[in-house]
């Protein structure tokens, strides 16, 4: 099936040779003339055909320019700089309550002050902060600041006191109460081993009625609390002395 460029190019040969005819029934039918004119006309529709429909794209240099219609161009927006965003957190101001609670408390830990943490700048806190301040050759203002709050945070807490362990006596020890020797003068009372007074005390008459019951109970008389006493006394009542 032919192209269409070519059905175009063939319509023009037919025109030219339609043209040709006529000119050569003009022309008195002289054959030279008419074959002339025919080649003429020939290569002209030939360069017309190839000029119009069968090029690629337009012609670099056509004969006649159409200039485009002028598309309105968007006004050009000036450029606004766009605000940078702050990056750092807004600081809140604190209340001068707050900041003097701080500054209590850690003058305390310090052991720079003895008073309440209650925020109020009385005379102690100012006291306080005044002497901090001379020590910290700092302007002294007496003021309680942010600025001051960090240098006594920077300040190293005191050194707590080690506690005392106070020297383990011997004869005290001995005198006295014991639970061991209580639950045991009990024992003995209630059973009849006594009076014995329950003072947790070891003394001559807890021994008498200890030597009283290991001789009725065929016992090594020794009058000590022993492992040994404790287990017949235990069997004895019917529960752990201890």
């Amino acid at each position: 099936m032919p192209s269409q460029a070519a059905s175009i190019g063939y319509a023009a040969l037919d025109g030219v040779a339609r043209v040709n005819a006529m000119l050569f029934r003009a022309l008195g039918n002289s054959p030279r003339d008419a074959i002339g004119l025919f080649v003429a006309l020939l290569a002209a529709g030939v360069i017309l055909t190839n000029a119009l429909y069968m090029q690629p794209g337009p012609h670099p240099a056509p004969i006649f320019s159409v200039k485009p219609r002028p598309v309105g161009e968007p006004a050009a927006v000036a450029a606004v700089p766009r605000a940078r965003p702050d990056t750092a957190p807004a600081r809140v101001a604190r209340s001068r309550t707050d900041i003097t609670a701080d500054i209590q408390r850690e003058l305390s830990r310090r052991g720079l002050y003895d008073g309440p943490t209650d925020g109020v700048l009385g005379p102690k806190t100012d006291a306080a902060i005044r002497d901090f301040e001379s020590s910290a050759k700092f302007k002294v203002t007496g003021e309680p600041t942010e600025d001051v709050l960090r240098a006594i945070v920077a300040r190293p807490l005191k050194a707590e006191p080690a506690p005392r362990v106070a020297a383990r006596d011997p004869i005290a020890d001995l005198i006295a109460p014991q639970p061991r020797v209580t639950a045991v003068q009990r024992a003995l009372n209630d059973y009849g081993y006594g009076p014995v007074r329950a003072t947790g005390v070891y003394g001559a008459e807890t021994v008498a009625a200890i030597e009283k019951f290991e001789r009725d109970r065929k016992l090594p008389v020794t009058g000590q609390i022993s492992p040994r006493l404790m287990r017949e006394l235990a069997a004895l009542t019917g529960r752990p002395l201890e």
